[in-house]
């Protein structure tokens, strides 16, 4: 099992994330790290979670080599943020959708590489937070709405290490 390793500053909202001796640069979210995750805060969640999947975008990106199962977007993907419906949240969906959601065919590119980490999922706990990704940095480095992000050329390495086993482990420092 890989484990990637995610430590931060409380508060902070850029880190580093290791896959064994190799340490790269990443941006979390606007409150930096959380221990308690509420839909909406702006904070990644502290923990240790599965990844799940990976999405790509089929149109900018071919599938990366990993270990993880993957799955190209498609222009009529969202998922559900809405803590109202229980069956719906914190999922992929099919839009149009009538709840709230997020795009997943994005014009900023920040999902054309996307992987999914179980954070409450198994079950999912309306408005406990929904939509926790490791995904592509912005260039300016900015914070995330919660999330991991990387660099392209980080998150591609990374990807190559992973399976279906490898977890993140996300903490502050």
């Amino acid at each position: 099992m890989t484990l990637l390793t995610v430590r931060a500053a409380p508060g902070a909202t850029r880190g580093t994330l290791a896959v064994g001796e190799r340490v790269r640069p990443c941006a979390l979210g606007r409150s930096g790290v959380v221990a308690t995750k509420r839909e909406g805060d702006g904070g990644t969640p502290i923990g240790r979670f599965p990844l799940r999947r990976l999405f790509y975008r089929p149109d900018r990106e071919t599938a990366p080599a990993t270990g993880l199962p993957v799955l190209p977007l498609a222009e009529d993907h969202g998922w559900s943020d809405d803590p109202a419906d229980p069956l719906t949240y914190n999922r992929l969906v099919r839009l149009p959708f009538a709840l709230s959601h997020e795009r997943m065919w994005r014009d900023d590119g920040l999902y054309d590489l996307v992987v999914e980490l179980g954070y409450n999922d198994a079950p999912a706990r309306p408005g406990l937070g929904s939509a926790i990704f490791l995904h592509l940095a912005r260039p300016d480095w900015g914070p995330t709405e919660g999330c991991v992000a990387m660099t392209r050329d980080d998150l591609l390495a990374v990807l190559v290490a992973v399976g279906p086993e490898s977890a993140i482990e996300i903490s502050p420092a």
